[in-house]
């Protein structure tokens, strides 16, 4: 059996300063980083004494979070830069407000960019799918990985066996500090035991 939990990163300086997050490379909060404490400890409850593997976003508040982790597991986190979150190009380093002024295109299919030189969601899961099956593929029993929002989302519908189109119609969303706990059955059965579960910043 294989379990998977996936760590939406904790607060970051762009969820309180009105500036986009995206590729901008923003650092946690204080609040973020006690935040990022909790969730290490309750997950050091879950997995003390198995071999874990780690795996997190390069972006900081992403990395930030995944070293409060690594500390008390006592491994070290393997940068991925496929964990990035979507980008969304020419608003990154912009505010929201900025955003919203200059938005290029509503987004209504898996197809569609807010910008010109953005991610569709296509493009976010064509490139998380070759880590997501190395991830799959992967001998280790207990993985963590540290990401972001809509990066989370996409692979949760991967994880779930459904197509990227299915996300123009539902998709699985967190917020900020959840955890998600996933199992693969030996024989090959998906599990979803915990989704966007806050409890651990608590």
């Amino acid at each position: 059996m294989k379990q998977i939990f996936t760590v939406q990163h904790t607060q970051s300086e762009h969820h309180v300063n009105g500036m986009v997050g995206s590729w901008t490379d923003w650092n946690l909060t204080e609040l973020g980083k006690q935040q990022a404490d909790r969730i290490a400890e309750k997950l050091k409850q879950e997995l003390s004494g198995k071999e874990v593997a780690l795996y997190t976003s390069d972006l900081k508040r992403a990395r930030q979070t995944a070293d409060s982790i690594a500390d008390l597991l006592q491994v070290a986190p393997i940068e991925a830069s496929e964990l990035r979150e979507r980008n969304l190009g020419k608003c990154c380093g912009k505010s929201v407000q900025w955003l919203r002024e200059n938005l290029e295109c509503n987004e209504k299919t898996v197809d569609d960019r807010l910008f010109s030189d953005a991610e569709s969601r296509r493009d976010e899961w064509n490139r998380l799918r070759p880590f997501f099956d190395r991830v799959m593929a992967d001998d280790s029993e207990n993985i963590v990985i540290v990401s972001h929002g809509d990066l989370l989302s996409v692979f949760n519908a991967m994880f779930l066996g459904l197509d990227v189109e299915s996300m123009n119609r539902c998709e699985l969303f967190g917020f900020a500090g959840s955890v998600s706990q996933m199992i693969v059955r030996d024989d090959g059965k998906r599990m979803i035991r915990r989704i966007g579960d806050m409890s651990f910043v608590k």
